[in-house]
């Protein structure tokens, strides 16, 4: 039996082998970094915190003029210290982030190790998750209309990542070589939880798939990332009602749109198209499940919004210098 190929289909893999799909990273290196050197013109310093941090465009040092600290640019940045460009690192995040392409998929493109790839794309995506909420908050725009809320159960693979990794049969996996085909356990599954509200787009995860838990942290993101929540607007399960939200239903039993306009289109769209982008993963652990389904509300929501990638670099300095204090 063929094994099946980790990366693309087997003869795109070959032209990226050839040589033929080449990655020039260096006008996005050059973005990123003058991105960053503006962000420190404008910053204090970690280190004694004055304002007086002064950049040059021909050096990659940074200088604090008060106590001498002279580090490189991406100093405590997600774009530090790695095997990557920063150019790659962005890339990486955005190929993961926005398209169907895995990691596995992604690091031949680049040249990369696996491990290189993954390591960069998570470290990525926490700084993300951390500095979206700082950045959301000061863009230019008003975000209005009804917050439509829906949900999903998701079946986890319960413990791919951990180290050391478990057998697969002890788990119910199958005894075939190759990728267990196990579809986890009760206890081992999540209801994804969006909330949809103009341009923004948030997912969050519960545990279990009986839908009886607390759905409400998704909607308390999105009121505080819309000022404002605006009318909630659900479908008919039994879950919403015990919600201290007060909230607009539809029954999808009885028909999609209710008969004065209460409907979760935006929600269900959402759905459909963070499916098969999770699909792609082949399997997540609960934390991993439900950090990239936030992860794609983000993305997701900056798109709607017609933000840009410096928009994206914004969340990821912030996202790291909130890490830091």
């Amino acid at each position: 039996m063929a094994s099946a190929q980790p990366a693309f289909g087997g003869m795109f893999r070959e032209l990226i082998e050839l040589g033929v799909v080449e990655i020039d990273t260096e006008p996005l290196d050059a973005r990123i970094e003058r991105r960053l050197k503006d962000f420190w013109e404008h910053t204090s310093c970690p280190r004694c915190g004055h304002n007086s941090v002064q950049t040059w465009s021909t050096l990659d040092r940074i200088w604090c003029r008060d106590c001498n600290f002279k580090p490189v640019y991406t100093y405590g940045t997600p774009f530090h210290e790695k095997h990557l460009a920063t150019g790659e690192v962005l890339l990486a995040f955005t190929l993961y982030a926005d398209t169907l392409l895995s990691i596995n998929q992604i690091a031949p493109l680049l040249g990369r190790a696996y491990r290189t790839v993954y390591y960069a794309i998570r470290e990525v995506e926490a700084a993300m998750n951390r500095g979206f909420p700082i950045v959301w908050k000061l863009l230019d725009q008003t975000i209005d209309g009804p917050t439509q809320v829906d949900e999903s159960g998701e079946v986890c693979s319960g413990y791919k990542g951990q180290d050391p990794p478990r057998d697969s049969r002890p788990r119910g996996g199958s005894s075939r070589s190759g990728r267990s085909r196990w579809r986890g356990r009760y206890g081992d599954q999540l209801t994804l939880v969006a909330a949809c509200r103009d341009s923004l787009r948030v997912i969050r995860g519960q545990p279990g798939i009986d839908y009886s838990g607390d759905l409400e942290p998704v909607i308390l993101e999105a009121a505080d990332l819309s000022t404002e929540l605006g009318e909630v607007w659900t479908d008919g399960l039994q879950a919403y009602r015990e919600m201290e939200f007060e909230h607009r239903t539809v029954v999808h039993k009885e028909r999609y749109v209710s008969p004065d306009g209460v409907h979760i289109n935006q929600a269900e769209c959402l759905f459909s198209l963070v499916t098969p982008w999770l699909r792609k993963f082949r399997g997540l652990s609960k934390q991993g499940l439900e950090q990239a389904a936030h992860t794609f509300g983000l993305i997701r929501s900056l798109n709607l919004a017609g933000e840009s990638l410096e928009t994206a670099i914004d969340c990821l300095v912030l996202g790291a210098f909130r890490s830091s204090t």
